[in-house]
């Protein structure tokens, strides 16, 4: 692999993971050619993709065929004039040709901006303006083209709109184009630097617009601890991850760590989720190392697992929200495999992790990853004691870390807050024990303050989903006259269960029984789903908004 030649792999512990780990850095990396085009050079034949879908069709493909086709990808975007520093819109949901066009836009210099294919045209338009986006390439998705067609003439800096494998009128067709084009590419005469940026996530908040983070052309080797120590990826690995390619999950588990590392990376191309489905893929092509969201695991673990041959799976990981301890105990009950969680955000790699050699206990995000110098900060701004709940922040005093975002695009205001003080900010909430490991609380603006209590959302839902009637819940806040906030749950009943008033009262009752007291929900609302992200995260968001 050739993620020794960034990092020293041979740690037998985590104490001398946490000692000795540090990224050697070139003068100026680029992942088109210094991994993608290496790995074609050194190992041609080396399996990097397996890509299937519902439909049961199936493309592999080696490094020696990505470098092929991103040189291709790559030639078609310099022929219509796109190059260093132009924006790049990409809608692709999980198509494989997500896998040939992120390192073609590295080899041209580009910026990447992933997206979902669930945008509105004001979305997009907001994009496009917010970014100077030049191009959108999109997959043929009758909803997401006719948004872009809407939002057109909303974008200013927008030179042209692409389409996988479609023949639309004011689009081209960049399948016919890639298929024309050149197998062989002539880096440009500027190569970006390792602080240009590369990538930018629109990532929403509570209020306001959607930020733009900005990640540099280092990223990718910020993801090197993540595929190697987190998700315990290898030469013999087939990884998959649980995201589409709009989200940073993407990033993390998808693409960028694991070629590094060598692993070839299975992508299963739905739609709609179906845990059925996604059982027989694993089962079929015999995945050695998963990632999944909580919310996708909750679904597989009510499935009769024992069903499905799952023993080439040797590995598993979970990010994306907290890790409920029910969920932890009965996937290692039905497949003898250990959930490894992790924390971080848009803005960053894994900030905490469950490395592979410690023992996780069940709820808990584990311990910083030595890529970082990470704090709890108290509202006094100093370190937090053992026990005391503080703010999960990254200190900056040895310098700025691969991973971890440059800026907000063009929002001095909003960057100079969240580095104040000679520290990254997250916002999120946690409080660590005697021994060092994590505890997840939730963001700060997402603490209940109930008659003087602080509540995480959390730690309820955790009591809830060990109840058998609860199959997915969401805790929030909601206004109270005499306590100031409330807790409400959401909930999804497991099938069989039927709403009722005597079946909240259970539920309360169970929570009070497992948790203090005062923090059961007082307010229960039975629903058909939660929403969510393409990626199955639950929108809290968008259930406080319906108060």
């Amino acid at each position: 692999m050739l993620a020794d030649r960034y990092a020293r792999l041979d740690f037998h512990s985590h104490g001398e993971f946490e000692k000795g780990f540090r990224l050697d850095i070139p003068g100026r990396f680029n992942f088109g050619y210094d991994i993608v085009d290496e790995y074609a050079r050194i190992e041609p034949e080396k399996p990097a993709l397996l890509w299937t879908n519902p439909d049961g069709e199936e493309r592999r493909f080696t490094f020696g065929d990505i470098s092929r086709e991103s040189n291709r990808a790559a030639n078609a975007f310099r022929s219509l004039g796109i190059g260093k520093g132009d924006a790049v819109l990409l809608t692709l949901k999980r198509r494989y040709e997500f896998w040939i066009v992120a390192p073609a836009l590295c080899k041209l210099g580009c910026v990447i901006i992933p997206a979902t294919h669930q945008l509105t045209h004001k979305d997009v338009a907001y994009r496009c303006e917010a970014a100077s986006v030049k191009a959108i390439l999109s997959v043929n998705d009758p909803y997401i083209l006719g948004e872009i067609d809407a939002a057109r003439d909303q974008c200013a800096t927008l030179k042209h709109t692409l389409c996988i494998k479609e023949d639309r009128p004011g689009w081209i067709n960049f399948t016919s184009e890639c298929a024309a084009a050149s197998d062989s590419f002539t880096p440009p005469d500027e190569l970006p630097a390792n602080n240009d940026i590369m990538l930018m996530y629109f990532t929403s908040g509570t209020t306001g617009m959607p930020k733009m983070v900005v990640h540099d052309y280092t990223y990718p080797l910020g993801q090197l601890a993540t595929a190697a120590f987190w998700h315990n990826v290898d030469d013999a690995s087939l990884h998959m991850t649980v995201a589409d390619t709009g989200w940073a999950k993407a990033g993390w588990g998808k693409l960028y760590g694991q070629w590094i590392c060598g692993a070839c990376l299975f992508v299963y191309d739905f739609d709609r989720f179906n845990p059925r489905d996604l059982l027989d893929m694993l089962a079929k092509y015999r995945v050695t190392h998963f990632c999944a969201p909580p919310t996708i695991l909750r679904f597989l673990i009510k499935e009769e697992l024992a069903a499905w041959d799952l023993s080439a799976l040797r590995w598993a990981n979970v990010a994306g929200e907290p890790l409920n301890p029910e969920v932890y105990n009965q996937f290692l009950k039905a497949t003898g495999v250990r959930l490894m969680e992790g924390f971080g955000q848009s803005e960053t790699t894994p900030l905490l992790m469950n490395s592979k050699w410690m023992t996780p206990r069940p709820g808990s995000t584990g311990f910083p990853s030595p890529q970082y110098d990470i704090d709890l900060i108290n509202e006094n701004g100093e370190s937090a004691e053992v026990g005391e709940e503080g703010e999960i922040v990254v200190r900056l005093e040895r310098g700025h870390p691969p991973g971890l975002l440059s800026q907000y695009y063009r929002d001095e205001s909003r960057t100079r807050e969240a580095f104040a003080n000679g520290m990254y900010h997250t916002g999120d909430m946690a409080w660590k024990d005697e021994d060092g490991y994590y505890w997840f609380i939730g963001r700060g603006d997402d603490v209940i303050k109930s008659s003087g209590y602080r509540i995480g959302p959390f730690e309820v839902e955790s009591a809830l989903l060990e109840h058998p009637a609860v199959l997915e819940c969401a805790v929030t806040a909601v206004p109270d006259a005499d306590r100031g906030q409330a807790v409400k749950a959401t909930i999804v009943l497991t099938k069989g269960y039927v709403a009722s008033e005597a079946l909240k009262k259970d539920l309360q009752t169970h929570v009070k029984r497992v948790t203090a007291p005062y923090k059961y929900p007082r307010v229960i609302d039975f629903v058909g789903e939660l929403p969510k992200t393409v990626s199955g995260k639950i929108l809290r968001a968008q259930i406080r908004a319906k108060v």
